[in-house]
């Protein structure tokens, strides 16, 4: 029986626009996202850069665009965060250990913190006995380290423990390692479907 759940965040709670950055990024002149920008997005979401350092980066393609705008046209794919998803979480904490595990960074943390609030984002992570964001724990999903990392600590049973993420890539790994998975998709499920999805007992 499952008794532990491990979320992720962005389009499982948050939803994202991962279109309306490439917008405002072409705006600003930026032609797509190139090889030195996915590497540097990978460093920063490991904490290995600083957030300075990420944004310098933009500025070598786009030398024009001011900080405040790299910084507002990476933000524009954080999106609203429905109040229901917040009251299904809070009814699942009841009921299972819950962690939060997110690759993401802190520009977006803050963002998305600060478009909340402080009530509704304070009430989002009492629901998880741990809030696990990448660029704290120096790794990222898929990388299988950081799964082993959160059984580890908390010992957790791979058999026990559901993983749910949006990404196959993600929930690929959790499987091999004995993760139950939901690989959820993103227009056609919804996080509060949860019990119905997998039968999870009340």
């Amino acid at each position: 029986m499952i008794n532990t759940i491990i979320f992720d965040f962005g389009d499982v709670f948050i939803n994202l626009d991962k279109e309306a950055s490439k917008t405002a990024f072409a705006k600003l002149g930026l032609d797509g996202p190139n090889e030195e920008l996915i590497a540097c997005n990978d460093h920063f979401e490991k904490g290995q850069i600083t957030e300075l350092q990420f944004i310098e980066t933009f500025l070598k393609y786009i030398p024009n665009a001011t900080i405040e705008e790299i910084r507002h046209a990476w933000n524009a794919s954080i999106g609203d965060f429905p109040l229901y998803r917040l009251e299904f979480l809070q009814m699942l904490s009841t009921r299972y250990r819950l962690f939060l595990l997110t690759n993401t960074d802190s520009i977006h943390i803050s963002r998305f913190e600060h478009k909340v609030g402080m009530s509704f984002y304070s009430d989002f992570y009492r629901c998880f006995e741990k809030v696990y964001y990448s660029y704290e724990m120096g790794m990222r999903k898929p990388d299988p380290e950081i799964f082993n990392t959160l059984l580890r600590k908390h010992d957790l049973s791979p058999k026990r423990t559901l993983f749910v993420d949006d990404k196959k890539s993600n929930t690929d790994i959790a499987h091999n390692l004995g993760i139950h998975v939901w690989n959820l998709q993103v227009g056609l499920e919804d996080v509060v479907n949860l019990l119905e999805q997998k039968h999870l007992p009340l």
